[in-house]
């Protein structure tokens, strides 16, 4: 089976390329904007018909669209997620290849749900910023467009890769930072929400699924179970070993701000300052401490926090219902999220 790989490159791409590879009923090429592609082409500003004469040469039974832009603005995400989607879906229809197109959609598209509820795929989509937009606009792109193909929602991928960026990402460089410098405690904000975190390779394993499978239309990627972040700071925590305390910044009015995982050891160190002069929020901005500029201490139970939401204009909560894929493709989840988190600190802490 010829397979054409876009965003190998990518995230979730770079573990799609590993899982594709390792089957020997496979023949792989990627097509990317990178040096390493076998072929290089920008899908946001390349044309149909270059992509259309590329199909036709190669003759793939699968396209697998990973690429896609998560930062910037909108017209840079509908430019990466919207218009090359386009692109992809227009080069097949022209093409006489045939080919199956798996595209890698994103739970964003779906926006806030109900707390306690699981999303399933006939809920209606009300993203709630930019990125998720732009990413359902390609699913309806895909969805209209005739062809034989389905969108896979990955809920939040986690594991090995995890990009520095995202909220696990900054929350394991947070850690390593505290860790470093012999810091006893982490003061962390935008712990409340709950997501449903997947591992990479799990997902990676769906894909694969989904090229050989007949399913179409819009299916599910998740674990199936919501997790909020502070219980995933901790695990992370204990699997770093980190002995300090965490100490949640926002947490909800009227209630006191709790520390999670073990209470404070003053043999540990002072209070973290990750970024010297800057009070260290794991998951949202780096923002200037006004009582540390003066030369003040700041008392973490009497500092003001400011609220940094889970970046994805999803609310509090995302929960997937997965029987879809169960049903569908044959998949489950295998990897748990303390291994995920493990591999994440893995990869964190070799920048000590």
């Amino acid at each position: 089976m010829r397979v054409l790989l876009i965003g190998a490159n990518g995230y979730i791409g770079r573990f799609v390329a590993d899982r594709l590879l390792a089957d020997p009923a496979v023949q792989l090429t990627a097509l990317g904007r990178g040096d390493d592609a076998d072929v290089r082409f920008d899908l946001a500003t390349g044309s149909p018909g270059a992509l259309t004469r590329f199909l036709d040469a190669v003759h793939p039974g699968v396209v697998v669209n990973c690429a896609g832009a998560t930062r910037g603005g909108a017209r840079e995400l509908t430019r990466h997620n919207t218009v090359a989607v386009a692109t992809v879906c227009e080069a097949l229809r022209r093409s006489g290849c045939g080919a199956r197109l798996v595209q890698v959609g994103c739970s964003a598209e779906y926006g806030p749900s109900q707390p306690g509820s699981s999303t399933a795929e006939d809920a209606v989509p009300r993203p709630g910023g930019p990125y998720g937009v732009s990413k359902l606009a390609a699913t309806e792109l895909v969805l209209g467009s005739g062809l034989d193909a389905v969108v896979l929602r990955v809920f939040s991928p986690a594991g090995p890769g995890t990009p520095a960026g995202s909220p696990l990402g900054r929350l394991a460089e947070a850690m390593r930072r505290a860790m470093q410098s012999g810091d006893g405690e982490l003061r962390l904000g935008g712990l409340g929400a709950q997501r449903d975190f997947v591992d990479v390779r799990d997902v990676a394993r769906a894909v694969h699924a989904a090229s050989l499978s007949a399913a179409q239309g819009v299916i599910n990627i998740g674990s199936g179970r919501a997790v909020r972040l502070r219980d995933a700071a901790a695990t992370l925590a204990r699997v770093a070993g980190y002995g300090g305390a965490l100490h949640e910044l926002d947490a909800p009015p009227g209630a006191l701000r709790p520390t999670i995982g073990h209470p404070r050891t003053e043999s540990l160190g002072h209070r973290v300052d990750a970024l010297g002069h800057h009070r260290s929020d794991a998951l949202g901005q780096h923002r200037p401490d006004p009582l540390q500029s003066r030369g003040e201490r700041t008392d973490p139970e009497h500092a003001t926090p400011a609220p940094h939401p889970y970046p994805d204009g999803c609310g509090s909560w995302q929960q997937a219902d997965v029987r879809t894929a169960r049903d569908r493709l044959g998949w489950r989840p295998r990897i748990a999220l303390e291994e995920s988190l493990a591999d994440i600190w893995m990869e964190a802490a070799c920048r000590i």
